[in-house]
């Protein structure tokens, strides 16, 4: 098959789930792409200019892949006739119904409605989690009441008909490359490598981290992420309290860097208050970082239950930010004990490329058969 891929908003979780899958499919994928600057433009207008980069792709395209940054409604009236009956599916990396807002920024509807007109408009909806899928279901009533005159509520079952749950491939197998040298730490490693923004809740991984330091308990910090974005002021104030335990601080753009950083790591920690799918975490998992993450958000459907409180090492789900820093200072004075590789690796190994991929294009098979069928 040739599938056109249309991705206006190539950067993070979009640029890595592309670039997966163009390497591990079997199917020829062709990207139209624009870079990640200004993405409220890239979603309310861009249309124009990935209708006009699609107009010189030659190739006869069998599906249409979009990303949940598009405004498919208006791709498909620029590039009429020419997609009309081409299978079309939709991958909800985030929906901005229930993206969280910074503090004293209001809620924008307009993106609200181009990705509601546009899901409307797919064949398919992927989405990343059940969490994401659930959260973004029960969140349409309430943005439809939004409308002055039909609800159109009939369109919630329109979309939950043709969603499906597809964890995104992740590429795993890079990270195999490197070796663990965790047993060289003098002091146990406690890590941070996601988005450094307020989502992510940091005010609460370093208070956690601060009361843990008041009863002199030993540790080192790795803070990696995605730095691109306004910097919370906590790693600021953390770098003046932890500095000379801080072994690496920003992003850090090499992959063999970041293996080394994260195969040199015991815990990784996560105190989000939102995210629909945390390549970060699960990456460090694999690796080799014990994890310690909320009850809450999709954690619970990522994580095997037999792990969340395992008998004879720490666990890996925590309740409360009091709940933290109890399995923290547990492991900090090794009354217990992190969960072995071997472990942690089973979390997410099926999430590797190498075995998602038949799913992906299995799924793109089936839908162009599907619609090949209603079509005659």
């Amino acid at each position: 098959m040739n599938i056109l891929a249309v991705e206006p908003f190539y950067n993070g979780s979009h640029r890595a789930f592309l670039k997966g899958l163009q390497e591990h499919s079997g199917h020829n994928i062709i990207p139209v792409k624009l870079d990640y600057r200004r993405w409220k433009w890239r979603m309310h207008g861009d249309s124009v200019k990935l209708a006009e980069l699609s107009s010189h792709i030659t190739e006869e395209i069998d599906l249409l892949l979009v990303s949940s940054m598009t405004n498919l409604p208006a791709f498909l009236a620029l590039t009429n006739p020419r997609f009309a009956y081409t299978p079309k599916v939709m991958i909800m990396h985030e929906n901005q119904l229930t993206q969280p807002m910074p503090e004293g920024e209001e809620r924008d509807l307009t993106f609200c409605y181009i990705n509601y007109i546009s899901m409307l408009s797919a064949d398919k909806l992927l989405f990343t989690t059940r969490y994401h899928l659930n959260e973004l279901l029960e969140a349409l009533p309430a943005f439809l009441d939004h409308f002055p005159d039909d609800k159109l509520y009939k369109t919630v079952d329109q979309i939950r008909g043709k969603s499906t749950v597809i964890y995104p491939g992740l590429d795993l197998s890079v990270f195999d490359e490197q070796p663990d040298t965790r047993h060289e730490n003098k002091r146990p490693v406690i890590v941070w490598n996601q988005r450094w923004q307020f989502d992510r809740n940091p005010a609460m991984f370093f208070k956690v981290l601060n009361r843990l330091n008041d009863i002199d308990l030993k540790f080192d910090l790795i803070l990696a992420g995605d730095t691109q974005h306004r910097k919370p002021e906590e790693f600021e104030r953390a770098w003046k309290r932890f500095g000379e335990h801080i072994t690496h601080f920003g992003y850090v753009e090499n992959v063999e860097n970041y293996s080394k950083l994260l195969h040199s790591g015991d815990i990784v920690v996560s105190t989000a208050t939102h995210e629909f799918f945390c390549v970060a975490i699960m990456e460090a998992i694999y690796c080799g970082c014990h994890p310690l993450v909320p009850n809450r958000l999709h954690y619970p459907e990522l994580i095997p239950a037999s792990l969340h409180k395992p008998l004879l090492h720490a666990p890996v789900i925590y309740d409360t930010e009091d709940d933290l820093f109890k399995s923290l200072k547990a492991l900090l004075t090794g009354i217990t004990k992190p969960l072995p590789k071997s472990s942690l690796q089973n979390i997410n190994r099926h999430l590797d490329w190498g075995k998602m991929v038949n799913r992906y294009d299995s799924l793109f098979e089936e839908l162009r058969e599907t619609k090949s069928i209603a079509s005659f």
